[in-house]
């Protein structure tokens, strides 16, 4: 399916955003390349320094290498008044969604003190998140030009996603079990766009001067001193993971479609050889390059446990305007070559215990249920799994078939279909009509909706937050175009 939560949809965060380049490296793009660029008013756009610095000297050359650098803390100096509102002038290059609205904090807060101190930070600039992401690109592409070619060519759908990887993980540094599991993923990740550890600096140093920019009621020396200190360690984290996975693991994979199974006009099962063995979890999802869309990444899930013929299937739905997903629906045949990123994902069956399975996957989230199923089986432990297979209708029920069929092979397995149109009955209250579930591990995979509404009723049956498992849209980071 294309990404545990997401409906359908060409959809994932590319692990926080296609900041750097595969191995081709297309032509530079004219209209963002050097560093002279004219701002859209017609003004030339200054070039920025790190914040907190002297100016630099107005000759480009052994200055400029320096810029690129994170500042370092400072104790006991102001901030130059030039470093927060000097940049009130600069326009925004473009323009995009608002963040969702932050839930109110406590009134006392809570943590660390470099936790608190960013924590308010974001609180002031979400209601202008689209504002902070257009300046943060800006400044990335104006400062360092050879960047922009390490992008997809059009940024309208995934210019965000690296900012808020970034802002997700700051916002969880109390959270060290999260925070360093977050951001190895995304470290691993990134090496298939050939990530190199100079580029972090110019990353952070924009980072600052976008928040610098917009949050201009909270900004201050000990609050930039915390962010260089918080972004210090996320970088340190991927950076260090990215280089012990170089040692056992390439960074992409190629592989060849070898069947396209059209099962319904829209939804594909799409099977891929890799050019080398991909190990991976029941239950994990992957990132996919096509050839029609290069560095345009997105997440989807295997759609079985792992196979002794060593194939990978995905279930992939084509929605409006999903690039990825029509390609791969549409226009994807045997013999085309497709790119793999690293297996990722935390949804996986824990065989060390008995507990039975309850699992809820709506539309093409059944991919990653089905793949639990498997490897349940394989393991041989005849442990209940209650399967509810959600769907707007019949036509909708694209796999019931091959589940109806494992249902039938295994006696520890029931398979439950629910259609919203003939029950009126969301995929989440049908749950409420079976169990008890105390005794059960709960997973569930679909759209962010039902995995918010499942989450809380799975709750209120009495199942505790550390036994629902999913990958969240909050780790996919920006799931869903």
């Amino acid at each position: 399916m294309d990404a545990p939560t997401t409906t359908s949809a060409d959809s994932g965060s590319d692990e926080g955003g296609g900041w750097f380049m595969p191995r081709t490296t297309p032509a530079p793009d004219p209209t963002t390349s050097g560093a002279g660029q004219e701002a859209t008013d017609g003004r030339r756009i200054t070039p920025i320094r790190p914040v907190g610095r002297p100016a630099p000297a107005p000759v480009p050359t052994a200055d400029a290498q320096q810029e690129g650098r994170i500042p370092q803390p400072r104790t006991h100096q102001e901030p130059p008044a030039s470093s927060a509102r000097a940049w009130t002038q600069y326009p925004a290059l473009a323009t995009g969604p608002v963040a969702d609205p932050r839930p109110p904090r406590p009134p006392q807060p809570t943590g660390s003190p470099d936790a608190i101190l960013v924590r308010r930070t974001m609180e002031e600039v979400g209601p202008v998140a689209d504002k902070v992401t257009s300046y943060f690109y800006a400044l990335l592409f104006v400062r360092h030009p050879e960047l922009r070619q390490l992008f997809p060519a059009a940024m309208d759908t995934q210019r965000d996603r690296l900012l808020r990887a970034l802002l997700t993980a700051a916002e969880h540094i109390d959270n060290e079990d999260v925070l360093v599991a977050y951001l190895k993923n995304l470290g691993r990740g990134h090496r298939k766009y050939g990530t190199q550890a100079e580029h972090y600096p110019a990353v952070g140093e924009c980072l600052i001067a976008a928040l610098t920019r917009y949050a201009t009621t909270t900004w201050d020396a000990e609050t930039e001193a915390a962010w260089v200190r918080t972004y210090t360690t996320i970088s340190q984290v991927m950076i260090d993971a990215a280089a012990v996975d170089e040692l056992t693991a390439p960074a992409w994979w190629m592989a060849e479609v070898v069947s396209h199974d059209l099962r319904t006009p829209d939804i594909a099962v799409v099977t891929v050889r890799p050019d080398q063995p991909y190990p991976f979890l029941a239950g994990q999802y992957t990132t996919l390059e096509t050839p029609w869309w290069p560095r345009i990444w997105r997440h989807y899930s295997f759609a079985s446990a792992a196979r002794s013929d060593g194939l990978l299937s995905f279930h992939v739905k084509a929605v409006s305007a999903g690039w990825v997903s029509n390609a791969l629906v549409h226009h994807a045949r045997p013999g085309d070559v497709l790119r793999l990123g690293p297996p990722a994902g935390s949804m996986t069956v824990d065989h060390s215990s008995d507990s039975g399975l309850l699992c809820l996957g709506g539309g093409t989230g059944i991919a990653p249920i089905k793949a639990l199923v498997e490897d349940v089986a394989e393991h041989g432990a005849r442990r209940p799994v209650e399967v509810f297979y959600g769907a707007r209708t019949d036509h909708d029920l694209y796999d019931i078939d091959t589940m109806l069929r494992l249902q039938q092979s295994h006696p520890w397995l029931s398979v439950r279909p629910v259609i919203d149109q003939r029950a009126h009955l969301h995929l989440p209250d049908a749950v409420r009509e079976y169990g008890p579930w105390n005794e059960y591990d709960a997973y569930l995979s679909g759209p962010p909706g039902m995995i918010r509404s499942g989450v809380d009723a799975l709750r209120a049956v009495g199942i505790p937050g550390n036994r629902i498992r999913h990958d969240s849209v909050e780790e996919l980071v920006g799931a869903g175009d």
